[in-house]
């Protein structure tokens, strides 16, 4: 349990550029480097994820961790990946006001954003080669690709991934297993638990301001496909006239700068909702946005395997698998791409840590570090 809290808090304090960056993260890490699983496994677990609400890449890494060593190896994954955005979070709350502007840091901000256009580059190929094998499957990832770049939405993902299962079941059935007969079951604790708080929270929120604030969030991460850029305009609703508008986008910028899961805006959103405690508020929201989608993974993860052995959903997956490569690949232009590359020099970054990524093999440790002092130095000048 500690050993995979200390891998995944050491990608914690690295992994910037977002969901799809977070997916490439994982990919180099516990696909090609430690061996834990297969690409074949890592994308069942990647498909599952954006199927269900809550925050994708942050769910992929709980499946990890529950894989390697049951729900204690899923909370240590967790924590391990979340507790390093939370406590910059809450650090930028308190001053807030005196750093985000400051030139340096939105230099190195715009130096992490070329980081990320590599490792999200590089999970793009890595999977498009796993995944991508014949002419149905480049189809559905250049269609899924097209059409997300035209349509940016989440319903439009939604219909796409849908579609793309629908193909693949019909289309890309597998050879039946031994286990393809075996019934699916999912676990009902997480399942009712999962419920309970959807309906229950509201009847009770008014007792106490803590219990609302709880409710407020839990309602916007069972409400959520597509991580952490989609929950932003939910948690705007929110906070209504709680929060400044320029506090609002002060914790958006932040959330968009700190490595981890972009869902710990909700630690920002909580520290300045509940002021009587404002690290009560920052811990009560961030559980409360990452709840909903983790209880919906335990309900299906431990029997998942066997669904996914069944010929049909194999084949679903297999659709679902190249769609995502296509999600990835439009992620990749925006909003990875186009938020980070105003400038030849900026592409010419980009070339070089790709190289230095796939050629020298630099650890992604040290290509942060390396992109980090290249922020530092043009902040100064």
């Amino acid at each position: 349990m500690f050993t995979i809290f200390k891998l995944f808090f050491m990608l914690g304090w690295v992994s910037f550029g977002g969901p799809a960056a977070h997916i490439g993260y994982f990919r180099q890490t516990f696909v090609e480097k430690l061996k834990w699983l297969d690409d074949h496994e890592y994308g069942q677990i990647v498909a599952l994820s954006q199927f269900l609400p809550g925050p994708g890449s942050s769910q992929v890494g709980f499946a990890l961790g529950y894989k390697r060593s049951g729900l204690s190896g899923a909370v240590a994954a967790f924590l391990g990946f979340t507790l390093p955005s939370i406590l910059i979070m809450v650090g930028l709350a308190v001053i807030a006001s005196q750093i985000t502007q400051h030139d340096v840091f939105q230099s190195i901000v715009h130096s992490l954003k070329l980081l990320a256009v590599i490792v999200v580059a590089d999970a793009a190929w890595g999977m498009y080669k796993n995944f991508c094998k014949n002419t149905l499957t480049n189809s559905l990832c250049l269609i899924t690709a097209v059409a997300l770049l035209v349509a940016p939405s989440i319903s439009m993902q939604i219909a796409i991934l849908s579609i793309a299962a629908l193909i693949g079941a019909q289309f890309l059935k597998s050879t039946p297993t031994k286990q393809a007969d075996a019934l699916f079951k999912p676990s009902y604790i997480p399942l009712c638990l999962f419920f309970a708080l959807l309906v229950g929270l509201p009847f009770v929120a008014h007792i106490m301001p803590s219990i609302a604030l709880f409710n407020d969030f839990y309602q916007a991460g069972s409400l959520v496909f597509g991580g952490g850029h989609v929950v932003l305009p939910l948690l705007q609703n929110i906070v209504g006239d709680q929060l400044s508008q320029d506090a609002f986008l002060t914790g958006y910028a932040a959330a968009q700068a700190v490595p981890g899961p972009m869902f710990t805006f909700a630690t920002y959103i909580g520290y300045e909702l509940l002021p009587s405690n404002p690290i009560m508020g920052s811990l009560i929201a961030t559980l409360a946005a990452f709840l909903p989608g983790f209880l919906l993974l335990l309900a299906v993860l431990k029997n998942w395997q066997t669904l996914a052995q069944k010929p049909r959903i194999a084949g679903a997956l297999i659709g679902v698998n190249a769609a995502v490569v296509g999600l990835l690949v439009a992620a990749l232009y925006q909003p990875v791409f186009i938020s980070a590359v105003f400038t030849p020099i900026d592409f010419a970054w980009v070339l070089g840590g790709f190289f230095l990524l796939k050629h020298i093999k630099l650890p992604i440790i040290w290509l942060v570090i390396t992109f980090v002092l290249a922020g530092i130095i043009t902040g100064l000048i």
